[in-house]
């Protein structure tokens, strides 16, 4: 494998800056040049045809070790991300929700959120939060984000519904309030009314100092979570970029007409 390089500190705007990125698994490529530039304050759409390396993007970017990365680099917040730990990752303000958020027995949302704040604090030079300080955090997101108090008083997933874990995915979100949030299809599997807390909540929790990655399949997202740029994941590398119009088009026509231009 190849040394990568350091980023350099350039393109101070950009929150993450992703240049020629390739990855592999098993020894297959998967990535092959992804190039995205996401600013502070944006939200930035990915969608694309099923096996075009849009979740592998994700789990890349998050820091699986299951994918090796082969060329290219990428930087967060003016930091060589692929040289970060997955914890100093989140701990630096990366975020990723699951698709398939996984239950946690036996560990408490309280414990797990007050662990995973406290730890981010501690990263950024800040004092822990008391414990009353957190419960007081704790109640005002979960009504930002529509969450029953009583989920957040159980183990992490554990018995959840697939909306209830989407929900509490937000609900994390909300809690570690991270720079970068990279959303892996939160949509998948949710009914309308589920549909619309989970991003309703996402977009409440828009500031111009973060920015949002939205990986998903449907359109019906973005009426709720708007973006500001919409890109064509296909074959491991984004084909078209354009505004939300573009999610619209391809409600209505698919990817052929693109994939068959890029061909």
């Amino acid at each position: 494998m190849r040394k990568r390089k350091s980023c350099r500190p350039h393109e101070i705007d950009a929150m993450l800056e992703v240049k020629n990125l390739h990855a592999a698994v098993d020894g297959k490529e998967i990535l092959k040049g992804i190039d995205l530039t996401v600013r502070a304050g944006e939200v930035h759409a990915i969608m694309g045809p099923n096996g075009s390396g849009k979740s592998t993007l994700a789990s890349v970017l998050a820091g699986n070790e299951r994918f090796e990365v082969t060329e290219g680099e990428v930087s967060f917040d003016g930091m060589n991300l692929l040289d970060m730990s997955v914890e100093d990752r989140a701990r630096a303000g990366l975020f990723l929700g699951f698709q398939y958020p996984v239950e946690i027995p036996g560990v408490s949302m309280a414990n797990f959120l007050k662990y995973a704040v406290n730890e981010k604090r501690k990263y950024q030079g800040l004092e822990p939060l008391s414990s009353a300080e957190f419960l007081r955090m704790m109640r005002e997101k979960a009504k930002v984000v529509e969450i029953d108090s009583k989920l957040t008083s159980r183990a992490v997933n554990e018995g959840f519904s697939g909306g209830e874990k989407k929900k509490n995915e937000i609900f994390q979100m909300a809690m570690l309030e991270p720079k970068l949030a990279i959303l892996d299809e939160t949509d998948s599997g949710l009914d309308i009314d589920a549909l619309r807390i989970v991003a309703t909540g996402v977009a409440k929790l828009k500031r111009p100092d973060n920015a949002t990655v939205v990986i998903t399949h449907y359109q019906r997202l973005l009426d709720y979570i708007v973006p500001d740029v919409v890109h064509v994941l296909y074959n491991g590398r984004i084909i078209h970029s354009a505004g939300r119009e573009l999610a619209l088009k391809l409600e209505e026509q698919g990817y052929d007409w693109l994939i068959n231009e890029y061909k």
